[in-house]
């Protein structure tokens, strides 16, 4: 293949990073100078570094997106694990992965059925004798939810790492006496790192700009950095602050994908 058919076709995947990726980054960076009558400010970051209802707003955002991403971490990794030891693990896996074919918002209000007053998990609870209690509209309900969600794109990857882990590295393991839990410890997690990693960054990232499900499932209790972009873009008008909002919740993402990144070695691209 030549250099210019190699530029030809890097020509529409071009087009594509500045239109849909770099444009709307510049536009909401612009946008974000602009109060609601049009005026060049910085007020919008000023105002959003200085009030404590931002910066707890941010806070709770980085905490719910922390605790979404443990959760699903704790499921993912055994699940992946088991799964990778069955007889049919693609099939398994695809089944899986299936539930994120269907729209999130129709996910949402399937649990709004199992989780209402009237839900199968209140009749269940009616029925052992606990009595029904208040399952939607709480941050337990809201968790739950999100960690179900986000559970396929942290196996997936994790799914992968094992799948490339070279099983001789286990072998040796036993060879020189590591029971299981020290196999685990010292070669099968350390060597699967990278794929938690990318699990992290593909749960913790959309977790930080949740906005529908702390609407639907949790009542707007929760309240995140994106529930505050859509109020601003939808509700307020103020275009400006809710900008500047998105500014830093991308300046946040990009922080936490240089935190989870891979770390290439000096000298590596040159063997």
């Amino acid at each position: 293949m030549t250099k210019q058919s190699k530029a030809l076709y890097f020509i529409p995947y071009s087009i594509w990073l500045v239109l849909f990726v770099i444009a709307p980054l510049l536009l909401i960076f612009y946008q974000s100078f602009f109060s609601m009558d049009g005026q060049f400010t910085i007020e919008n970051y000023k105002t959003y570094f200085e009030s404590s209802t931002y910066l707890t707003m941010t806070l709770n955002s980085v905490w719910y997106a922390f605790l979404i991403t443990v959760l699903t971490l704790l499921i993912s990794y055994p699940t992946a694990y088991l799964l990778n030891k069955t007889k049919h693990k693609q099939l398994w896996l695809l089944l899986i992965i299936l539930p994120t074919w269907i729209n999130l918002l129709l996910k949402a209000y399937a649990f709004i059925g199992i989780f209402s007053a009237n839900g199968s998990v209140n009749d269940f609870l009616a029925f052992i004798g606990i009595g029904r209690q208040q399952i939607l509209f709480t941050d337990v309900s809201f968790l739950l939810v999100a960690t179900y969600i986000e559970i396929p794109f942290m196996i997936l990857p994790i799914f992968n790492a094992l799948e490339e882990l070279n099983p001789s590295y286990i072998s040796a393991s036993r060879d020189l006496g590591a029971n299981n839990v020290e196999t685990f410890r010292r070669v099968i997690f350390p060597l699967t790192l990278s794929g938690v990693k990318s699990g992290v960054q593909a749960v913790f990232i959309p977790s930080l700009s949740l906005f529908m499900l702390t609407r639907l499932i949790g009542g707007n209790r929760v309240i995140t950095l994106g529930t505050a972009i859509e109020q601003h873009f939808l509700v307020t008008q103020d275009w400006g602050m809710g900008s500047t909002i998105g500014v830093v919740l991308i300046v946040a993402m990009l922080l936490i994908m240089l935190a989870t990144g891979e770390k290439r070695k000096k000298g590596e691209n040159h063997k």
